[in-house]
């Protein structure tokens, strides 16, 4: 591998997601965002695509104790319930930027929504690690800027 990967990569910790509309959310952690074509099986056993990108769903995590962002992302999960906002959907951006700052690669994200929320495991034995609230975020499309 010494010499095939070029210098100033990007880390996988140094990004930013940012959702329109919404004060700035520490996401310390989020899943793979996957972009996939819609496709069918034909009767020969091969796939053909069938020209339309699928929606996505992806997670984040938010410390439990940023209370501010919390609410944030709470209010904006009951926009997605009966009675559904129509400003629910927002765009976000995401940003990777490589180690000196130098690089970056963009992504629009429209149409996202929290769909879920997960609370972290608990248990009385644990050292005091950090209790995240985990987000399932869908995403209508994601673009590179």
């Amino acid at each position: 591998m010494k010499g095939e990967i070029q210098p100033d990569h990007m880390p996988v910790n140094k990004y930013l997601f940012q959702i329109v509309g919404l004060i700035p959310i520490t996401a310390t952690e989020i899943s793979g965002i996957e972009d996939e074509l819609d496709t069918t099986e034909l009767p020969d056993r091969t796939v053909a695509s069938g020209g339309n990108r699928r929606a996505t769903e992806f997670t984040m995590m938010v410390p439990m104790h940023h209370g501010a962002e919390q609410a944030a992302m709470e209010a904006w999960f009951l926009e997605s319930q009966d009675p559904v906002s129509p400003t629910y959907k927002k765009p976000c951006t995401l940003t990777h930027t490589s180690i000196s700052g130098n690089v970056s690669r963009n992504y629009s994200l429209s149409g996202v929504f929290p769909k879920g929320r997960n609370l972290p495991d608990l248990e009385k034995l644990n050292e005091g690690e950090l209790a995240q609230v985990e987000w399932v975020m869908s995403a209508d499309d994601i673009l590179p800027l």
